[in-house]
């Protein structure tokens, strides 16, 4: 490496250096007034934390606040939500959407009674085992249950960084007129992160995070530095969508508590999305029994759907 390209390998990482502190700085400044007070910030029980970090994944804020406490009250321990028919857990989780949440959190609380004696895993790549537990949910855990000061990238966190290198003028020259990854992202959160106090510095950039995003919608989503991103995914139009006629039949069962024909059940899509066809109510039906939240009521004629029942039947779809 030449002199010269060392020496601006050294200016930019004394600028990002001195962004760094000036970014922690305004992040806890907008903490001091802004915190917001949720329930899942209260404690420091890991399970409470993944339950918290799951619903939350794709799902705004207030949504999440109905659910959570129900939640807990109605499965205290991951010895209690794995012990539980699905049937039982999907009550609970309706009306948060992406139902598949709710399966892959009864699995991972299966796994945690199998293989943990009953106790999250501190451990970064034991989460990252656990269904429905990625890279930004295990370093949630991490943070918040255990206070590990590690770096991970969610939405509110990668606007915040966005914003503030876009501002600083400080992103790298190849990613201009490209859409940047979380990786260039990651220097800066190791420069910023609260190594002392990695909790709060969380809590308080996702807050900061959250509140630029309220300020791009009040400007049109043009403003939304997330749209710079590689990593960032729009959620699709819900009216009409699978996901749409996926949570109608899954809410449909559990209300009913009840088996359905495909016939009925493609009558429940159109309720909700009148244009569907039942070739397409067909297919959703396919994918959610594939996914383990439906299951074919044996010897039924004509053939009955229901919600899974048997728990021997869903450890084996885990399996």
């Amino acid at each position: 490496m030449s002199r010269g390209a060392s020496a601006g390998i050294d200016r930019r990482d004394a600028d990002l250096a001195r962004v760094a502190g000036a970014f922690r700085r305004t992040v806890y400044a907008h903490y001091q007034t802004e915190r917001r007070d949720l329930p899942w910030r209260r404690t420091t029980d890991p399970y409470a934390i993944l339950v918290s970090e799951l619903m939350l994944q794709q799902t705004q804020v207030e949504r999440v606040l109905h659910h959570y406490q129900p939640f807990l009250d109605a499965f205290p321990t991951t010895a209690r939500l794995a012990a539980a028919p699905l049937a039982e857990v999907l009550s609970s989780w309706s009306g948060l959407g992406y139902n598949r949440r709710a399966v892959a959190l009864q699995r991972a609380a299966d796994l945690v009674e199998r293989d943990h004696g009953g106790r999250i895993p501190r451990d970064r790549d034991d989460l990252l085992r656990l269904p429905g537990v990625g890279p930004a949910t295990s370093g949630a855990v991490l943070a918040f249950a255990f206070g590990v000061p590690v770096v991970f990238v969610e939405t509110n966190i990668r606007r915040a960084c966005l914003a503030e290198l876009t501002a600083r003028s400080l992103l790298p020259a190849a990613a201009e007129d490209q859409p940047i990854r979380d990786a260039l992202l990651v220097p800066l959160l190791e420069r910023a992160l609260d190594r002392d106090d990695p909790r709060n510095w969380y809590y308080a950039l996702m807050d900061y995070g959250a509140a630029l995003g309220r300020a791009a919608r009040r400007r049109g989503a043009a403003a939304n530095p997330n749209l710079a991103s590689a990593d960032y995914r729009r959620q699709s139009r819900f009216a009409g969508s699978a996901r749409q006629l996926r949570g109608a039949i899954v809410r449909a069962l559990v209300e009913s508590g009840a088996a359905a024909t495909a016939g009925e059940l493609w009558r429940v899509c159109r309720g909700v999305a009148p244009a569907t066809t039942r070739a397409r109510a067909a297919r959703v039906i396919d994918q959610l029994h594939d996914e383990g939240l439906l299951e074919r009521v044996p010897h039924s004629r004509p053939l009955l759907y229901q919600l899974p029942r048997d728990r021997q039947l869903r450890r084996m779809i885990q399996l």
